[in-house]
């Protein structure tokens, strides 16, 4: 069953989404048009076995969704508006000192 997810709680899954390089790029992806897996792994130019494990660490932050197509499985934007909100954080300016990175940039992890 699906819930909708509190304000704060949405804004923590969407940056773990975003914490990793492949899934900011299929997130981008999936923005311009759904796409199937095989597709969308050729595209990125990563394994399908990497993708698979993007495509479900997306689903399970309640990002992208799985759309059965037949006898293949179409993923989408879970919701019109997180393209919008990619839009929206690409335009962002951010402040950044040149020798300093993220405290969670080495950190691995998903929702």
């Amino acid at each position: 069953m699906l819930t909708v997810a509190p304000d704060i709680e949405v804004l923590a899954r969407f940056g773990r989404a975003l914490a990793d390089p492949i899934r900011c790029r299929l997130l981008l992806a999936l923005r311009e048009a759904p796409g199937h897996p095989s597709d969308l792994a050729e595209a990125l130019g990563v394994s399908r076995t990497r993708l698979s494990n993007h495509l479900a660490c997306l689903r399970d932050c309640g990002l992208v969704v799985a759309v059965p197509v037949g006898r293949r499985t179409r993923y989408e934007l879970a919701d019109g508006r997180l393209g919008s909100a990619l839009d929206n954080l690409r335009a962002a300016v951010v402040a950044v000192e040149a020798d300093r990175t993220c405290v969670d940039a080495d950190e691995k992890g998903c929702c």
